[in-house]
């Protein structure tokens, strides 16, 4: 799994003009999913995502995490998180799951991030033409993959 995590101010999700999801003060999750994943990847990513040092606190040092700050989630799967470019102009995308294996594990990310964070959380609609609006708030944007755990 892959994941593209932004710490935001607000965030908000629509499809055909109406909005499906919003958040304030919280994390933006882009949630990238392949046919090896399993749930380890879930819980592993899911514990580093809700427990991720990079709030400010009193100080103005990143020190607090989500849970911490009583943030929010917004999560959004996005296949093109395992694009290749290896070849050509024209991403591959064969390495993303498909519908079958992708939705189950986006429903069991969803659950794990709600058992972590302790609230329920926001998403986006799997396989929609989404509209994503967010004020990334630092910016502080990072990159995980949990087959890659530096």
């Amino acid at each position: 799994m892959r994941v593209i995590i932004q710490r935001v101010s607000e965030a908000s999700v629509s499809i055909n003009g109406k909005t499906k999801s919003s958040i304030g003060l919280g994390l933006l999750i882009l949630l990238g999913i392949e046919d090896a994943d399993t749930i380890d990847d879930i819980e592993w990513l899911s514990a580093k995502i809700t427990n991720l040092r990079i709030f400010n606190d009193e100080n103005n040092v990143m020190n607090l995490s989500v849970k911490e700050v009583k943030g929010d989630i917004i999560i959004v799967s996005q296949f093109t998180l395992h694009a290749s470019t290896k070849k050509g102009n024209r991403p591959s995308y064969i390495k993303s799951a498909k519908p079958e294996i992708a939705i189950p594990l986006y429903e069991k990310m969803i659950l794990q991030l709600q058992i972590d964070l302790g609230k329920p959380i926001q998403t986006g609609e799997f396989g929609a033409d989404m509209k994503v609006r967010l004020i990334n708030d630092g910016p502080v944007t990072i990159g995980m993959d949990s087959k890659d755990r530096e």
